[in-house]
């Protein structure tokens, strides 16, 4: 994730609004956990609060620039519910123990809990975003939500496929990350009456670079840095860039059977040969050209509003560093 310094110097450079408006949404977020009785309440509470850095409602304010209002609160909310409630969903999928170093609602609560859990999560963001009566905004999360869906199902369809194709994967990390960046950024440019094409072109690129980091950060370690273990991804048969790369270079790994990665200690093994073929630094370019292409051809904003969106792409790399 983004360090705690960096997405301070982002909000510090968003503009007077955006301090304000991040509070309220810390506001409006426990609100809506605890709206739905206790058990809901307790499983829904700790998944926001265990929420990262916000960057995805970070970049709803940014990218909608000052005053702020309302309308705006909603659309950063519905953003972060999505996110969290798809984190929920994955950990179910993946029977996930940790996230971000804490217990997982299924690990803590079981299947049912964290499948209604995220199920609220989901339902909650919609009726957060309808509040402000835009169709426009809704087919933007719409469009964002089913990006997801179709992103979750291509990887359990290549799940344990050593074979899956770096275009792929790229796909695949768009529709998952990409896309919910990039409705962010939409989100805000359209309630800021600002460019939702160009802005949403940024944060996409974005989100994909930021999928690749994270990807790359699972081989890397470590797990207190990460909050998961090394090789979760290996465990849970999701092939990713670093192996796609790493399978070119070492023979051993381009005949790996993932299946037979069945213990933590077998998993960081097949990170320690990923990571001694070189290929953690090739990743990480390609994220980082990722970045400097967005801010290479920045939205047609204001100074400030632009150094602040830039702000936000260079968190993403410090992520890794």
């Amino acid at each position: 994730m983004a360090s705690a310094e960096a997405v301070a110097a982002v909000i510090a450079a968003g503009g007077a609004h955006v301090p304000e408006m991040m509070d309220r949404l810390e506001v409006r977020l426990q609100e809506l956990a605890r709206s739905h009785g206790a058990t809901l309440a307790e499983h829904a509470g700790a998944t926001i609060s265990a929420g990262g850095k916000r960057l995805r409602p970070l970049l709803v304010f940014v990218a909608a620039g000052p005053p702020g209002g309302e309308q705006l609160v909603r659309a950063a909310v519905a953003v972060e519910l999505i996110h969290s409630a798809t984190l929920v969903h994955d950990d179910v999928l993946d029977a996930a123990a940790l996230r971000r170093g804490r217990p997982t609602v299924v690990a803590t609560a079981g299947r049912e809990i964290a499948t209604a859990t995220g199920d609220l999560l989901f339902s909650r963001a919609f009726a957060e975003l309808a509040a402000n009566g835009r169709a426009d905004e809704i087919r933007v999360l719409s469009g964002a939500s089913s990006a997801l869906a179709e992103g979750e199902l291509l990887q359990r369809e290549d799940a344990w496929n050593v074979e899956v194709s770096r275009e792929r994967y790229m796909h695949r990390c768009d529709l998952k990350t990409g896309r919910l960046f990039e409705a962010a950024c939409e989100l805000g440019a359209l309630e800021g009456g600002g460019d939702a094409d160009g802005l949403g072109a940024f944060g996409r690129r974005i989100g994909l670079a930021f999928q690749v980091l994270d990807d790359v950060l699972d081989v890397s370690g470590p797990a207190e840095r990460t909050g998961k273990h090394r090789g979760t991804d290996l465990l849970d048969g999701t092939v990713t860039l670093p192996l796609i790369l790493a399978r070119e270079r070492d023979p051993a790994l381009a005949h790996l059977d993932v299946r037979a990665v069945r213990t933590a200690a077998e998993a960081e093994a097949v990170c320690d040969a990923i990571a001694a073929t070189g290929v953690l630094a090739a990743a990480r370019e390609d994220a980082l050209d990722m970045v400097a292409g967005a801010k290479a051809d920045p939205p047609d904003l204001p100074e400030a509003q632009r150094a602040a969106l830039e702000l936000v792409a260079d968190s993403v790399v410090d992520r890794y560093s």
